[in-house]
């Protein structure tokens, strides 16, 4: 079996013996392969282990990637940075976008996606330790835009994202996925059955049994599926 076929069956055993510990069905946690900065080839080989959801950082290379793979049954994630002008081949290309950090860009998605692809899914990223060097929304600033957000026709609400400050510690990690979690349950409550978010995306390469065990639904995989990788220019 070639190294990342083994590499994600490697994955998926910590992901079924983090659910089992806590009581979970594995079956609520999606893998994501992080795919940025990797060939066409390597996704070719985790599709052979049976992978579908891939997500992607730098919008151009998602893209060219995405036209390379046309007709296979993939669902494209888009995990980085979005900028304003950026958002229209967004809108058009991908399933999920998991780090909408502002109100006008939610509303820039809305008004370009599509009609004929229906709603896209997307996630509001939460600066979860409030550091400086991140961009995401503060805890405090969250519920009043989340209502603004779920009431876009065009767009689909379905949770919140988060890197939390790198730390080893088991405890640590817990704690700031426990705040996302925390966040969902509130801003749920205002929120009808049929708008609730389902969706935490939480925990990578190094914490994902941190952010299972608090509830994620979504853990994003790179380094450990495809090794390290060189740095982008």
């Amino acid at each position: 079996m070639p190294k990342i076929e083994n590499n994600i069956a490697d994955v998926s055993k910590r992901i079924d013996q983090s659910a089992a510990d806590c009581g979970r069905d594995p079956g609520e946690i999606l893998l994501l392969a992080v795919s940025k900065t990797r060939p066409v080839e390597d996704i070719r080989q985790a599709m052979g282990a049976g992978q579908t959801h891939f997500a992607e950082n730098y919008l151009q290379e998602a893209l060219d990637k995405i036209a390379q793979l046309e007709g296979e049954s993939l669902c494209w994630h888009f995990i980085g940075p979005l900028q304003s002008n950026k958002t229209r081949n967004a809108a058009e290309h991908f399933s999920w976008i998991h780090s909408v950090d502002r109100l006008k860009i939610a509303q820039r998605l809305n008004d370009q996606r599509p009609e004929s692809l229906g709603p896209l899914n997307i996630c509001l990223q939460v600066n979860i330790d409030n550091e400086p060097s991140k961009s995401g929304f503060v805890a405090e600033a969250l519920l009043p835009v989340a209502l603004q957000i779920a009431a876009l026709p065009n767009l689909r609400l379905r949770g919140l994202m988060a890197i939390p400050r790198g730390s080893n510690n088991f405890q640590e990690q817990q704690t700031a996925f426990h705040k996302l979690s925390q966040l969902r349950q509130q801003i749920n409550q205002s929120l009808d059955n049929s708008e609730k978010l389902d969706t935490l995306s939480m925990g990578m390469s190094g914490d994902l049994e941190a952010a299972i065990s608090q509830g994620s639904t979504m853990v994003r995989v790179g380094t450990d599926i495809f090794g390290k990788r060189e740095q982008q220019q």
